[in-house]
């Protein structure tokens, strides 16, 4: 009885550690990824603005970009990433997955506002006109996502 008990408790304590040590390590994940997004900013910032996607995505994502940040970020995917290539059919093409996440991205992020929504939306779909569907229909799912 009392050996049955002491192994119980030693796989308790174990699942215990198993888990500690997993979140331990999602959370020095997170904070690497973080890291990258502040020198990716650093280097936005130094005035050599990178043009490419997901540099300009990872300052999307990233919840401490300012207003300004996250307007001149979409300026430039609209300047250099806005064409979207043609339907596949009824289907969009698989490149506009990246477009739908960006919009349902600035529409949930804390620092977004109505201008640059709108501004963002306007500029895609004059760029895109045949996918204006599905950009509504990304709009529409970020804002009706966004917590009261």
């Amino acid at each position: 009885m009392e050996i049955t008990l002491l192994v119980k408790s030693v796989f308790g304590f174990l699942a215990i550690l198993v888990i500690l040590i997993f979140i331990f390590l999602l959370q020095s994940k997170k904070k690497t990824v973080e890291k990258i997004a502040d020198k990716k900013k650093i280097v936005v910032e130094k005035g050599a603005q990178s043009s490419d996607l997901k540099t300009l995505v990872a300052i999307i994502k990233r919840k401490k970009s300012t207003a300004k940040e996250l307007q001149s970020a979409l300026d430039l995917i609209i300047k250099h990433h806005g064409r979207v290539h043609k339907k596949l059919g009824l289907r969009a093409h698989p490149d506009f997955d990246i477009y739908m996440d960006i919009l349902f991205t600035i529409c949930r992020h804390p620092n977004v506002n109505k201008n640059i929504i709108v501004n963002f939306d306007k500029e895609l779909v004059r760029l895109n006109p045949e996918y204006k569907k599905e950009i509504n229909d990304s709009i529409t799912k970020g804002l009706n996502s966004r917590g009261i």
